[in-house]
């Protein structure tokens, strides 16, 4: 495997263009480089492997690798990790064979069941038009915009998650992530109400969601004719009123995204109260890659029981980097992402070339409580790992591209 490393860094040639920063000469950007290249090998090794369509989600416990087909909420992740291999290292290979991966996932624009519509979309058509201004991206984009603005209720002034029986009208934290979306949406095709969907969204979510330290309730169910709160519980976390470590970095995420969209400075404190929450939180590892749920220990005190979740870690590096850009010294957010990001690039959680299937992290954490993808690679720990390079790329004007011979 080593041996199939070295020959592909010997057929490409890696080459770093000089920090624009007095420190291009840095040792601390070291690990920047060793991860970039890392990406572009397993990436590249990875659209040899999978198939459009069937894209890789994760790991099962026999080796065997788990699969998104079209309808899974994480099937827009690896296209949209091509797109960002792409923009980190500016391998074409890489954008053809997105492009490619991209495509295949074009009947997700009509369905109209799920609130995932970003993660499964936006994360792969919207970046493949962000980069490409390609028209071939938009009637997706368009329809499938649609449909998540279809799933605002204006009497109760949130977006319903998802569908299942058993719930009334559940809302989930995760839902702030597909925000971004519309507000897109809103500008690219001239509808308001989008935008305006978004915002009620966000101001719902955190009269209801959060407590007074500022961490939040994985799902609170409303009544669907009253709009009032039946229940405020947790379906991935270890109990109803534990922070669960993934839930805390989709709010961070997604009141950043919203003050940048809407600029309404109750969405910037929002932001800013939940990095305090997670920044400052006394059980942070000193890694900073926290363990699935920040209470896990209050309960259950081995190791087996806690395990950590780079995926978690991957979405708050990439948000704090993000509301860096928001605020007049964003430094400390940025100090701070670096040093997750330091971590995730390391051989404790950075895949070897040619091993974990070609995933790029290792240690994250799906849904604990069910048993289902513990400790295995994930690929929206990738997506979110990728996007956050990208971003501390652009803060420290990084010129990680490769030039291939």
């Amino acid at each position: 495997m080593k041996k199939t490393f070295s020959l592909f860094l010997a057929i490409s040639a890696i080459t770093f263009s000089s920090f624009a920063q007095p420190n291009q000469n840095d040792e601390s950007f070291k690990w920047f480089k060793k991860a970039s290249e890392v990406i572009n090998y397993q990436l590249n090794q990875a659209t040899k492997t999978y198939l459009p369509g069937k894209n890789p989600r994760s790991i099962n416990p026999d080796g065997t690798v788990r699969l998104a087909g079209l309808t899974d909420w994480t099937t827009g992740f690896f296209p949209g990790s091509l797109w960002y291999g792409y923009e980190l290292t500016g391998d074409k290979k890489l954008a053809q064979e997105a492009k490619k991966f991209t495509l295949a996932l074009d009947s997700i624009r009509n369905i109209k069941t799920t609130h995932d519509l970003g993660f499964m979309l936006f994360c792969s058509y919207g970046n493949a038009y962000r980069i490409t201004n390609d028209s071939i991206y938009l009637p997706a984009l368009r329809d499938g915009a649609q449909n998540l603005a279809n799933r605002f209720n204006s009497k109760i002034g949130v977006i319903k998650s998802w569908d299942f029986s058993w719930w009334h009208y559940p809302v989930i934290i995760d839902n702030m992530m597909n925000l971004e979306y519309l507000y897109w949406a809103a500008k690219e095709f001239n509808q308001p109400d989008y935008a305006n969907a978004a915002n009620t969204h966000a101001l719902t979510t955190m009269k209801n969601h959060f407590r007074k330290d500022y961490s939040s309730y994985h799902v609170v169910d409303y009544d669907p004719l009253t709009g009032k709160v039946l229940r405020k519980a947790t379906h991935q976390g270890l109990t109803d009123e534990s922070s669960w470590a993934r839930g805390q970095g989709w709010g961070l995420y997604g009141y950043t995204l919203c003050y940048k969209n809407s600029k309404n400075p109750k969405f910037l404190k929002q932001a800013e109260n939940i990095a305090s929450f997670i920044m400052n939180h006394p059980r942070m590892p000193k890694d900073k890659v926290p363990v699935w749920d920040f209470d896990v220990h209050n309960a259950m005190d081995t190791a087996e029981r806690a395990p950590r979740d780079a995926s978690a870690a991957a979405v708050i590096a990439s948000a704090l980097l993000d509301l860096s850009t928001q605020v007049k010294d964003g430094k400390k957010y940025v100090d701070y992402a670096e040093d997750i990001l330091q971590s995730l690039s390391s051989d404790a959680y950075l895949a070897k070339p040619d091993e974990n299937s070609y995933f790029l992290l290792k240690h994250s954490v799906g849904a604990f409580l069910y048993n289902s993808e513990i400790d295995t690679p994930l690929d929206y720990a990738d997506y979110y790992y990728l996007e956050a390079l990208n971003r501390y790329a652009d803060i420290k004007k990084i010129d990680s591209s490769i030039t291939i011979r």
